[in-house]
């Protein structure tokens, strides 16, 4: 079987397999091609490729021989266009918002495989890519927000009297703000925590976080891990609770997601009208809505002062270590589906690999995407 990597848009630095990865896949007797300089912006070159075992093509080249097709992100119209009839296609698909894209695969008789939807379970941890690069941007947003906040985060003893620390609000206590929560504990900051999850308040106080409760969260255990859609009576309750502490907020950093839907606004726009000028707002749920009012997707909005910066791609602001989880994610994803041979063998009665296809046969094999697709 033969493996072709492709190189990512504009503006991505990201690979989906840096050449470590491509020497694993060369040990499991698979042919591994590469387009041309697709890791050069993770400091992955050619000729790194071509040591680990990899031949080097262009973009036409490589999905024209290769069985099985990885990117990172969806894939580009003429990249679509150029994928073969019963042809495997590998990335992060975001198919719940990328309906005509799935169609198109559909209607190509594409077996494609999102790896944003692998299933949330023990088994699948080592393949689940959401909370690998959810590490990345946690990480990454407080360092864009500590750059960017004009005061200090941590409480300095000087000469000049003393500095406050940093007030930060986290939305959502997932991967991302889990590891918002310590590395701004290791900045300094003091750093209180909103999830309408009960379950994850025992982790927001074992990383030094502050929790922000509000009483009457429905929290389904059914939902792998996610939130889930709230009464409106809780969220008025929540609303409250939120403008309080965001208005006493130098940083706020906004990770709350709900699968398939929009992300919901949990920062409207009086509660950022009554921050301070000079606070910072990062909005890592900027791709589906945003959890903040005003939030505009890869921008950066400045109201009353306030700066919103609305980016959910801050993992490839960190392109190698990046890839390098990503790849390792893929690594075990494929381990499932190649033989000791080195063939290609989908088996559809593992879990796992028939809950991360989206379509297969000409049809939407996925229920969740099909349903929200042909609603």
């Amino acid at each position: 079987m033969t493996i072709g990597i492709l190189k990512e848009f504009e503006g991505e630095n990201r690979v989906a397999l840096l050449p470590e990865s491509v020497a694993t896949l060369v040990k499991m007797n698979v042919t591994v091609l590469v387009e041309k300089d697709a890791g050069a912006k993770a400091f992955a070159f050619d000729k790194d490729y071509e040591q680990a075992g990899a031949k080097i093509e262009t973009k036409a080249n490589v999905i024209a021989g290769s069985d099985l097709v990885i990117k990172i992100n969806a894939p580009e119209k003429e990249e679509t266009a150029l994928l073969k009839d019963g042809q495997v296609f590998m990335a992060v698909l975001n198919p719940y918002f990328n309906a005509d894209l799935v169609k198109e695969l559909q209607a190509k008789n594409i077996t494609s495989f999102s790896m944003d939807v692998v299933p949330r379970t023990t088994r699948a941890q080592a393949m689940d890519i959401l909370s690998s690069m959810a590490t990345v941007a946690g990480y990454k947003a407080v360092l864009t927000a500590a750059n960017t906040l004009p005061k200090f985060f941590p409480m300095f003893m000087t000469a000049a009297g003393t500095i406050k620390p940093a007030n930060m609000l986290i939305l959502g206590a997932g991967v991302a703000g889990l590891q918002a929560i310590a590395t701004s504990r290791k900045l300094g900051a003091v750093v209180y925590v909103f999830d309408v999850r009960a379950a994850v308040k025992e982790e927001v106080m074992g990383l030094g976080g502050k929790f922000v409760e509000v009483e009457g969260a429905i929290d389904d255990k059914a939902a792998g891990g996610y939130a889930v859609e709230q009464t409106d009576e809780f969220k008025a309750r929540q609303a409250q609770a939120i403008h309080d502490q965001a208005v006493k907020s130098d940083v706020i950093i906004c990770t709350a997601q709900i699968p398939g839907k929009r992300a919901p606004v949990l920062i409207k726009k009086e509660t950022v009208a009554a921050m301070n000028p000079g606070s910072v707002i990062i909005d890592l749920a900027a791709s589906t809505g945003g959890n903040c009012e005003g939030c505009k997707n890869n921008e950066t909005v400045i109201i009353n002062g306030v700066k919103i910066i609305g980016n959910s791609y801050l993992p490839t602001d960190m392109p190698t270590d990046a890839s390098r989880m990503y790849g390792k994610n893929m690594i075990n994803f494929l381990k499932l589906i190649i033989t000791k041979e080195g063939a290609l063998n989908l088996n559809w009665e593992d879990d796992i690999v028939k809950g991360t296809a989206v379509t297969h046969g000409k049809e939407i094999v996925h229920e969740r995407v099909k349903s929200v697709i042909t609603q």
